[in-house]
């Protein structure tokens, strides 16, 4: 698109349409899944290689690293709560959320290459430079991932068309998990020459181009079509202690939480676990993709395995067969073939259940207007975005204080070290997909569809 063409677009009168009647077109969902390919290849890539990047290239103290990530994400939580207030209170020509989208993307994209590059200095200058960039990375995220997740619940009201944009968005988190995690290392050694620190720096301008190109085009392609009609403005306490007392987006919010402390503890481990205990790096390339790379597959299945079951029980069944695959996997690590096999229906079965959260958590505003009368999609999408990154930033530190506890030394090994890396492998996924079980068990929403829209319509009316 020309510079002419983009000004001309933005120009136009892109206001949100209230009309129910108008369906949201095939290439809307696509591009609402190439929007969180976006938001999802930045951070899947800062996920799975930062803690390494920050030990292993920068070489920061592991112990020093488990901490700013925990300490980042924390202060995280006010930034998310106060983006889903900015967000509900936005106006704009171009709706909601979608001005985040345009304003946010080029920073966001900067900043993703600064955190990848390491500075010379001591080690206290380089944690520095590392808490500054890794926390503005952050600040910047909650500004795409919040207004991210309030734009679904504002495109349509229909549940199946809904399952459709939870499945479009699960096949751009699949693909962006993918590159991320299987490309991100060979590219290092390919474009670096043997120079990670350079490597790294180069691969991450190469990711921050291709956000750039998908947030653009979320911001051109998608419309939002339902919201709330009240004014900005009013008491902001009222609308806090509503979200907690609803019970969708609460069971939402701590489902989420626990599916990305599981997902930040295993893609953390996964390098040292393929190296240092399978003693099969080339392994790194199958078991990462694997963790969420299946979504890809569970986008197509998800939609007709929940028609059927309803979230709740087919979470449940889900979560079960997944932990007996896992109970399983310690006792085949000889058989790599067969590991992995089991390895990877295990992550379908997990995928399955984050299909579903992105049902969840428009469903949940849904529930909020049914209950309270409002429907806030800002304030409680940055809930759901804050469920995500407490999750990631507390997994991830788990595995960094693990490696400092068990005295890890990338370049001295111990069996004590590799017997932490293991249990940690198995261990906090299967203890988390437990509780994960009893809270899903309290999803109120299975069957109670078709009424929260008819009593909606018939207050409206």
């Amino acid at each position: 698109m020309t510079t002419a063409a983009m000004s001309q677009a933005m120009r136009a009168d892109l206001s949100p349409a209230p009309d129910i009647g108008i369906a949201v077109r095939p290439w809307e969902k696509v591009s609402y899944g190439i929007g969180d390919f976006a938001c999802g290849l930045s951070w899947n890539a800062v996920g799975a290689f930062l803690l390494y990047f920050y030990t292993n290239v920068a070489l920061l103290p592991a112990a020093a690293v488990g901490t700013l990530f925990l300490l980042s994400r924390l202060f995280d939580a006010g930034i998310d709560l106060g983006v889903g207030i900015m967000v509900d209170r936005t106006r704009t020509r171009w709706g909601r959320t979608r001005p985040y989208f345009l304003f946010t993307a080029i920073p966001f994209s900067i900043l993703l290459v600064l955190t990848f590059t390491t500075i010379d200095g001591s080690t206290g200058a380089k944690l520095a430079y590392a808490y500054v960039t890794f926390t503005l990375l952050g600040i910047l995220y909650s500004f795409l991932a919040v207004p991210f997740s309030a734009l679904m619940p504002m495109m349509t009201r229909d549940h199946g068309t809904r399952m459709q944009l939870g499945s479009a968005r699960a096949i751009g988190t699949s693909v962006s998990v993918i590159l991320a995690t299987a490309a991100t290392m060979p590219l290092v050694i390919l474009l670096g020459g043997g120079n990670e620190r350079l490597g790294f720096a180069l691969v991450a301008l190469i990711f921050a181009g291709l956000t750039l190109a998908a947030l653009l085009n979320l911001f051109f392609s998608c419309r939002e079509r339902h919201y709330d009609e009240a004014p900005a403005g009013g008491a902001i306490m009222p609308h806090v202690g509503a979200m907690f007392r609803n019970r969708a987006w609460l069971v939402t919010f701590l489902f989420c939480t626990l599916n990305f402390l599981r997902f930040g503890c295993v893609i953390s481990v996964t390098a040292f676990f393929a190296i240092e205990v399978m003693r099969a790096p080339w392994m790194i390339g199958i078991l990462l993709p694997a963790v969420s790379g299946t979504l890809l597959l569970s986008a197509f299945i998800a939609p007709f395995i929940f028609k059927r079951t309803g979230i709740r029980s087919g979470c449940m069944i889900a979560l079960m067969l997944a932990i007996i695959l896992h109970l399983i996997l310690p006792w085949i690590e000889a058989q790599h073939s067969l590991f992995l096999a089991l390895f990877v229906v295990a992550a379908i079965l997990v995928s399955l259940t984050m299909t579903a959260i992105f049902t969840m958590a428009a469903d949940a505003v849904d529930y909020h207007e049914w209950v309270f009368g409002t429907r806030n999609e800002g304030l409680l999408s940055s809930g759901i975005s804050l469920s995500t990154k407490i999750g990631m930033a507390v997994g991830t530190a788990i595995i960094a204080y693990v490696l400092a506890v068990c005295g890890y030394d990338p370049k001295a090994v111990t069996e004590g070290a590799r017997a932490a890396i293991r249990w940690s492998y198995y261990g906090w996924p299967i203890g988390i997909m437990i509780v994960q079980i009893g809270i899903i068990a309290f999803w109120p929403m299975d069957g109670l569809h078709d009424r929260i829209r008819r009593d909606i319509a018939a207050r409206a009316a």
